[in-house]
């Protein structure tokens, strides 16, 4: 990750960014003149935690935990977000602003302690911001690997502007059926613009992951996809896509921890946990289309990696 490298992406996301088409929603406030469009953020770094998480993929957390950026706010705005306390559009003022020099400065402690893999967690709406933090550290002497943890609505050409800048992209497929996505996270377009940015990013990295002797990612693509209560037959379409798009030599991460919200506690279908049958219907699927590479969590996972934004330690 060199200067240049850093330069030129920042000078292409920030093209992008005033009038703002960073995600596909494309709304084109000017941010240089304080408009904050539909995720409410306008130039400075949002920054609702910057913490150790040893509950990520065991190849991006290992032992001693990845350090993880979690900006504030969010291009989606789904009704279940175990995130809820900071991914809600709420006026910006209501979220501490950090600059880059604090940030990399929290960021360079943890690193002293983890596995040198860094997580931008939900950073699209925040790219510039971003790069001026890395480029922070960078100017410090340090280059961690980058992992970009994010809800896969995504820009093709914002993707493209990072090439050779993330290492490891760790995105989310949610769904594959428009009107779900449109009911339960604001953005009927999104499974088209999902498919579209893991598109980009195999073009990018390929199936594989490069490990180092300590069994740490440090470079290549792992897809997330989280099962919900009541779409079953959206997640086997979900795993089809994968296989049949990509590979089934994909490194795939199949999640059981959706744990209800208050915002969603008196809907049918989000306001319960996944049934047993449910998930083990996903878990044969996803067998029987011979994803072997990867992780799979167990049904009893759910509340273990549920956050409280309100304490010092995250994820207690």
């Amino acid at each position: 990750m060199t200067a240049d490298r850093i330069g030129e992406a920042r000078e292409k996301i920030l093209a992008l960014s005033s009038p703002c088409r960073l995600c596909p929603r494309k709304c084109g406030v000017r941010r240089d003149r304080g408009e904050t469009g539909y995720c409410r953020t306008g130039t400075d770094p949002l920054i609702a935690s910057i913490c150790l998480h040893r509950g990520e993929e065991p190849a991006l957390s290992g032992r001693r935990g990845i350090a993880n950026v979690f900006f504030a706010h969010c291009t989606l705005q789904c009704r279940y977000c175990q995130n809820y306390q900071i991914s809600a559009n709420r006026p910006a003022g209501q979220n501490p602003r950090l600059s880059p020099e604090r940030a990399a400065a929290a960021i360079g402690t943890l690193l002293q302690d983890g596995e040198k893999n860094l997580g931008l967690v939900s950073p699209t709406h925040q790219l510039p911001q971003a790069l001026d933090i890395l480029e922070t550290l960078r100017r410090g002497g340090s280059s961690p690997t980058l992992v970009y943890n994010t809800s896969g609505y995504e820009r093709v050409k914002v993707l493209q502007a990072l090439e050779g800048i993330i290492d490891v992209y760790l995105p989310d497929l949610k769904y594959f059926d428009s009107e779900t996505a449109q009911a339960w996270s604001g953005a009927g377009d999104y499974p088209a613009r999902a498919r579209e940015t893991l598109r980009e990013m195999f073009r990018q990295k390929g199936p594989d992951l490069d490990f180092d002797p300590g069994g740490i990612a440090r470079n290549g693509l792992i897809v997330r996809h989280l099962v919900l209560p009541g779409r079953t037959a959206d997640s086997l379409r979900c795993l089809n896509f994968l296989a049949e798009e990509f590979s089934n030599r994909l490194y795939l991460s199949l999640m059981a921890q959706y744990t209800p919200t208050p915002a969603v506690a008196g809907d049918p279908l989000l306001g319960r946990r996944l049934f047993s049958s449910e998930y083990d219907r996903v878990v044969t699927e996803m067998e029987s289309l011979g994803f072997s590479r990867g992780w799979v969590q167990q049904l009893e996972s759910a509340g273990h990696y549920f956050p409280d934004f309100s304490r010092e330690e995250v994820f207690g």
